[in-house]
């Protein structure tokens, strides 16, 4: 008994341990892209929330600890942690926290199979609940000094707006991951793939480049990933094109150049919650509608096959037997 609680907590430690390092190593990674905002420091793609969502909807609500620890340090190295810095870890941890209680408790799947899971991740799961840590943070960076009053709503928008995307970009894909997919092997098949791939990153790199405003170009690529490949053709593809479009906007070349940061920001982010939306509910969309079709299916083979055994003329032997209570 002893052994078995040593290799249960061993296991939990180990999840968070896992859980921090992710979160770190993604923090690392969505600060390379920052910004400045009136000298405070924001990235307009936060992907550590969607790690933070993603392993809450996986392992539970007993991996926080994981996610407060990996907050902790990013925020150490952007700078020397200091006791105001408390309530940003607060606000990190409680925002996916309240994401993931929210979904469970509107019957969210994980499949995201549903039209309505989709809907739910983009509002309950992105939204609204990452309100908590950008207004805790923005609240905390205002009153330590770091943020001029006049940049205080800019820096709010672009740190609620990261942590949303982080959330509709990421978390769809590692739930993607997770699961099990039969590998196609129609050489056609692999062939339209590659080819989506390949127009996915050209098209983006072109339109997010070009000083022509052509960023409309890039839906018609999502949503043929979305109706031939689904979740795990749209999920990718949305990520690559909200990279390409954040280090476009931080070159400040294509579309967002000669914009004031404001600007920038507010067109980054609706390119990247407009991408992220078409992909993600137009897949939930057909995945439900083809399972649909295939409980549609199945029940019109066994309306068939009960037909068929009630014809006239069948030996009696082959027909199932009757039964007046409609048991049988």
């Amino acid at each position: 008994m002893r052994n078995e609680g040593w290799r249960r907590l061993r296991g939990a430690v180990l999840r968070i341990l896992a859980v921090a390092v992710a979160y770190y190593v993604t923090g690392r990674i969505g600060l390379l892209q920052r910004v400045a905002i009136d000298g405070a420091v924001v990235t307009p793609l936060f992907l550590p929330t969607g790690i933070a969502l993603s392993c809450l909807l996986r392992l539970g609500l007993r991996v926080w600890p994981g996610i407060a620890l990996g907050s902790y340090l990013v925020i150490e190295t952007i700078n020397p942690f200091q006791p105001s810095g408390l309530a940003i870890l607060a606000g990190s941890t409680l925002a996916p926290v309240c994401a993931f209680l929210l979904l469970r408790r509107v019957g969210f799947r994980t499949e995201l199979d549903r039209l309505g899971d989709g809907v739910a991740l983009v509002f309950l799961g992105g939204m609204v609940p990452m309100l908590i840590s950008a207004t805790v943070g923005s609240v905390v960076v205002y009153l330590s000094g770091s943020l001029a009053s006049g940049g205080f709503w800019s820096f709010w928008a672009a740190w609620w707006a990261g942590d949303a995307m982080g959330v509709l970009v990421l978390t769809p894909l590692l739930l993607v991951l997770r699961r099990p997919y039969g590998l196609s092997r129609d050489p056609v098949r692999w062939a339209e793939a590659v080819v989506l791939a390949a127009g996915v990153v050209l098209v983006s790199l072109f339109v997010t480049r070009s000083s022509i405003a052509l960023l409309f170009l890039v839906f018609p690529l999502l949503i043929w990933a979305a109706l031939r490949f689904r979740l795990p053709g749209a999920a990718p593809c949305v990520l690559l094109v909200s990279v390409l479009a954040i280090a476009a906007a931080n070159d400040r070349v294509g579309p967002f150049a000669d914009q004031t940061l404001f600007q920038v920001m507010v067109n980054l982010q609706a390119l990247n919650g407009s991408v992220a939306l078409t992909g993600l509910l137009l897949s939930a969309l057909v995945t439900e509608q083809q399972h649909i079709r295939e409980k549609i299916e199945e029940a019109c083979l066994e309306m068939a096959e009960l037909v068929d055994s009630l014809l006239p003329g069948r030996p009696s032997q082959d027909r199932p037997p009757w039964d007046p209570e409609g048991r049988g």
